[in-house]
């Protein structure tokens, strides 16, 4: 045998050898984990056996277990749940935007639950319920001190089906009884649509259900009925939801044949690759996306594809970072794990998750540890941390005061009274707060018990309990009682110091009394910058078209 054919018998050898010897490793590790996998449950059920058989007193069973699937879940991702028989209709909900019930959300004060917003056109509001409304009994249950998901449950049912509510309304003496007849909720995912000036159009889609693509398609062809020749997709503080539908939703925009998002995970056989099936409807149209921190998963799908493929420019702040797939997997009892399988991978190749679970702990990848992919252009974009905007803009934060003022329900209670005080007011385009109308919303504050805690001040006491606790509190207690003696709350100031903002929360809680949900989203129109900065974008064309080619500063980066 010649030296050549020996080495290559030699190397046979030893590839079989190594084979044989990984195949044994890896065998061994599986058995490994197989053994602690058993070894772990006889440990829990013995544990259990004597806790039940010993424990001084009886335990809840059913709670006991769900706090232990509770605990074994913790060490996943957040969106890694069981979902027992009891909640399957939240499944739903989020999938399909269809329940049935009353149509209202509803919400906690105090002890009491109360009407936080019926939706226009379904029986809660046909039967008259209203804002601030206080539900007593539900088919004769107390609400008192109950949770919002137990009254939840209480006033969601089959279709077609009664629910009898008795209810204390301010300004009446007596409670009113109402009997409604449940329907079949189903929830609009594009809230609002319309065009703001001649050419534009506005979308507001709220969720990605099994109707989105659906309802985006008609909403768009009936926009450009109107004269749409360019739009703005407003996807701020949409969670997401069915992947399908972000691939179809694209699909209206880019070609037939275009690869929107890939998943892969654990499991090759379930690695997948969506691509569009047609050829689009508005193929030409000038697309400005709007993005927010909330604005996630299949949200993220639909703004990060039409970014890699150059087809619109995004707008607003960077999104949440959710590039997780979940897959529902049916359990015993008819229970459901949803489970993470893969990630979402969208066309430049980059992964959009921010957040790194693995090992039951939690990260989020820092900014220098990125990488860099390219759009279609050639334009620079990163993974790692959702989607970063083409155009920042950042959304106006109220102030402590403000957000006092709408978290102790003031506002909303005074728009109840404005709504018991004026049976009908102008058209959504046409209202203005009044002078008048700020006025006795002042009066009403100064009225009523309200009373706040400057955050500053609290941060100052922090600050002294610190400082006496490293004991430099004599040094500098005078500057400090100086400095505290400034910030004393008035009212008066506040009121007019943070008008504009105040201003603009009555205005949307005034207009929601007699517009619902449509005439708050074209209230809010009204100021929002974010969505004035989309109209001059689109205006611009020549500004819109040198955002989608890469600079030179951009391709020598």
């Amino acid at each position: 045998m010649n030296k050549t054919k020996k080495n290559k018998l030699y190397f046979i050898i030893l590839s079989t050898a190594l084979v044989c010897s990984l195949g044994v490793f890896y065998a061994f590790k599986a058995q490994d984990r197989n053994f602690l996998i058993s070894k772990n449950f006889d440990i829990f059920h013995s544990l259990f056996r004597e806790l039940n058989l010993f424990y001084v007193d009886s335990t809840d069973v059913d709670q006991v277990f769900s706090n232990a699937i509770d605990g074994l879940l913790s060490s996943y991702d957040p969106y890694t749940s069981y979902i027992p028989e009891s909640q399957m209709s939240e499944l739903k909900y989020m999938t399909t935007g269809e329940y049935g019930g009353i149509g209202a959300i509803i919400s906690k004060r105090g002890e009491a639950i109360i009407v936080a917003e019926p939706y226009e056109n379904m029986p809660a509001q046909e039967a008259g319920l209203l804002f601030g409304d206080e539900l007593v009994e539900i088919d004769g249950i107390s609400m008192q001190g109950q949770s919002v998901s137990f009254a939840s449950d209480c006033l969601k049912g089959q279709p077609n089906t009664t629910v009898e509510l008795l209810i204390r309304r301010e300004g009446e003496k007596k409670l009113i009884k109402k009997s409604l007849q449940r329907k079949l909720i189903q929830m609009n995912p594009v809230e609002y649509a319309g065009l703001l000036k001649p050419g534009v159009g506005y979308v507001y889609l709220s969720s990605f259900t099994d109707k989105s693509y659906q309802e985006l398609r008609q909403t768009l062809m009936n926009l450009n009925k109107q004269g749409a020749q360019s739009l703005i997709l407003d996807l701020r503080d949409n969670g997401g939801g069915l992947l399908s539908e972000a691939v179809s939703i694209c699909n209206l925009f880019v070609d037939k044949g275009e690869i929107i998002v890939t998943t892969k995970g654990k499991v090759p056989q379930w690695d997948k690759t969506y691509k569009t099936l047609m050829e689009p409807l508005f193929k030409d149209m000038p697309v400005v996306v709007l993005t927010n921190k909330l604005s996630a998963s299949s949200s993220e799908i639909v703004a990060g594809a039409l970014q890699d493929l150059d087809r619109a420019v995004i707008l607003g702040s960077r999104t949440f970072g959710k590039g997780l797939v979940q897959t529902t997997r049916e359990l015993a009892y008819n229970g459901v794990l949803k489970v993470t399988t893969a990630k979402y991978y969208i066309p430049s190749g980059r992964c959009i998750q921010a957040v790194n679970y693995s090992n039951g702990r939690s990260g989020r990848l820092p900014d220098s540890l990125t990488t860099r992919f390219s759009t279609r252009n050639g334009r620079p974009v990163r993974d790692g941390g959702g989607i970063s905007p083409d155009v920042s803009c950042v959304e106006k934060e109220y102030s402590n005061f403000c957000w006092q003022l709408v978290n102790n329900l003031h506002c909303f209670d005074f728009a109840n009274d404005y709504y018991r005080k004026h049976a009908k007011i102008t058209t959504v385009e046409n209202f203005k707060l009044s002078e008048q109308d700020f006025k006795d919303f002042g009066d009403y504050i100064r009225n009523s018990d309200f009373t706040y805690e400057l955050y500053s001040k609290n941060k100052l006491n922090e600050l002294r309990k610190l400082l006496e606790s490293e004991g430099y509190w004599e040094e500098v207690s005078d500057d400090f009682k100086s400095l505290e003696s400034k910030l004393v709350h008035d009212l008066d100031k506040d009121l007019e110091t943070f008008r504009t903002d105040i201003e603009r929360i009555l205005s949307l809680e005034i207009i929601r009394r007699y517009y619902y949900q449509k005439g708050e989203i074209q209230e809010s129109l009204k100021t929002d910058e974010c969505v004035s900065k989309a109209l001059d974008l689109l205006m611009d064309r020549e500004n819109y078209e040198a955002i989608l080619k890469p600079s030179e500063q951009q391709t020598t980066l």
